[in-house]
């Protein structure tokens, strides 16, 4: 298990100047060793695994750290700043998983109010969406949640029939006070017998997102 963290997204690879944002991340999070250098990755990559595979050893480690190096290098140069797997212990005994990313989009407002009028009035448009405005202790931000659920094909089933796949996506679109960015949180999860426990864990992350450094 981790423990509670306070997040410093790493500069973007690209050598953009965006400005820095801090938020916590609750236990069960395990980031992505997501760096601006191949040391960096390679370096944080053989923490992750350890951290991810507890039990395990060098049999397991070494051949699952490049691999996730690599990952972590394509999703930085998408643009993501942080990205992280959830696994979580159910009380069934099993292990309720998602996908949390944050990445920074650039836009044409410096005015926080003003960017998220206009993604508020964007994501509104899509009938499929559930989007909201959000007061938050960092400034506006809007909400949008997305629903999707897609057939599963026999060949990919444990019981060889054709079977239904209801996933969820969390979408937080927060404007930076500091420049013309957005930051977007991301949760996607097909575990939507939880969802109710991934919504309230993405809103306890909300309340920790900062633009200035926090006090210890």
């Amino acid at each position: 298990m981790t423990t509670p963290t306070t997040i410093v997204p790493p500069p973007p690879s690209d050598g953009s100047d965006i400005p820095p944002l801090w938020f916590t991340v609750p236990e069960g999070l395990f980031a992505l060793p997501i760096a601006p250098t191949p040391e960096g990755r390679t370096a944080l990559a053989h923490g992750f695994v350890r951290e991810l595979y507890s039990e395990g050893d060098e049999s397991v480690w070494t051949p699952a750290a490049p691999y996730y190096a690599a990952i972590a290098e394509y999703m930085a140069a998408e643009g993501v700043s942080y990205s992280a797997m959830g696994l979580f212990s159910t009380e069934e005994g099993g292990v309720a998983q998602c996908a949390f990313t944050v990445a920074a989009v650039e836009t044409d407002q410096k005015d926080p109010e003003i960017a998220a009028q206009g993604t508020l009035s964007i994501l509104s448009k899509d009938p499929l969406n559930d989007a909201r405005w959000l007061d938050l202790p960092c400034g506006p931000a809007v909400s949008c949640i997305t629903l999707r659920e897609f057939t599963l094909d026999p060949s990919v089933t444990a019981s060889g029939e054709q079977a239904k796949l209801l996933t969820g996506q969390i979408q937080i679109y927060v404007p930076f006070p500091t420049g013309p960015y957005t930051a977007v949180f991301t949760l996607y999860t097909a575990s939507t017998e939880y969802w109710g426990e991934f919504c309230d864990m993405v809103a306890a992350i909300l309340q920790t997102v900062s633009f200035v450094e926090p006090e210890d």
